[in-house]
């Protein structure tokens, strides 16, 4: 881990804004994008880089802003990593964006999002917030194994629950679906039938599949030769140097996920989950006289 003076924080305008805190990840997943070459890391990827200056620079901004809508954290690395327990920049983010009216969409895969219910309650009665958690696999041994560093899908189903106990309306990620992995039928039947019971409002899935780019491809690769022998030349003759890898039973999985789906009403497709996630309640968005 090491610190740095960010030069700014957030990103996006017209009351769709993102931010990271943090770039790079601990939570160790072997089939993280992030670690691709084209986001021209200049460090280890676990040595965290931590924005210190987070605060600050979001407060500095949130002050400027014209128009307020929702911010979105998390989409390149976790705000809840291991170093957010000590640091909790996190917490004082979620601090400012409540104290300035914003609303808030995060992202994680951990449950140390727990630790700040309470101020993700209170943006949400003000404004709005979505919470949005990762979901792979339901098999817990496998969990331990693509995912080893973060708490397992039926803890993360639990912390789901406990933001619909709050009135706080949540968002699946159903990605990436590893080819000849977790690409079955049983696995995805068993997350959307959770995703049913604890009644999210939509699930993110971009195809039954994953994809792979330079950096990430040999994390990956070596992951499979470490746990699941063979299954890298699997892929190589299956795939080649492919970006997009769909597993071949992507078809009738898709179908499963859909349907399923739009019997229990629940968005499906990006789209409908991304405009889900920018909505933000029209009697906040007006500007104010602190606005200016």
């Amino acid at each position: 881990m090491h610190f740095v003076d960010a030069k700014g924080i957030l990103t996006g305008s017209g009351g769709h804004y993102g931010m990271n805190i943090y770039r790079g990840c601990s939570h160790g997943c072997i089939y993280c994008d992030s670690r691709s070459r084209c986001y021209q890391f200049t460090h280890a990827f676990e040595d965290i880089e931590v924005k210190q200056n987070a605060p600050e620079l979001l407060e500095a901004a949130l002050r400027s802003k014209r128009k307020k809508g929702m911010i979105g954290t998390g989409s390149m690395s976790d705000p809840y990593m291991h170093c957010e327990e000590n640091l909790r920049l996190t917490r004082r983010c979620l601090k400012i964006i409540l104290q300035y009216g914003f609303g808030v969409a995060v992202q994680t895969k951990s449950d140390r999002i727990l630790q700040d219910i309470d101020l993700l309650d209170e943006i949400n009665q003000k404004t709005r917030c979505v919470v949005q958690m990762t979901l792979t696999t339901f098999d817990d041994n496998l969990c331990r194994i693509i995912e080893p560093s973060v708490c397992n899908t039926k803890r993360r189903i639990q912390v789901l629950l406990e933001m619909q106990k709050r009135g706080i309306p949540t968002v699946v990620w159903l990605t990436p679906i590893l080819p000849f992995i977790n690409d079955t039928e049983e696995n995805i039947k068993a997350i959307l039938g959770e995703c049913i019971r604890i009644g999210v409002k939509g699930i993110i899935c971009f195809g039954m599949g994953m994809t792979l780019r330079d950096g990430d491809r040999e994390y990956y690769y070596n992951a499979l030769d470490k746990y699941f022998p063979g299954m890298k030349q699997r892929y190589i003759e299956t795939y080649g140097n492919s970006y997009e890898l769909p597993s071949p039973r992507a078809k009738e999985l898709m179908t499963i996920f859909k349907n399923t789906c739009r019997e229990h009403n629940i968005l499906c497709t990006p789209e409908e989950c991304f405009a889900y996630l920018k909505e933000f309640p029209e009697k906040y968005k007006q500007m104010s006289i602190f606005d200016i």
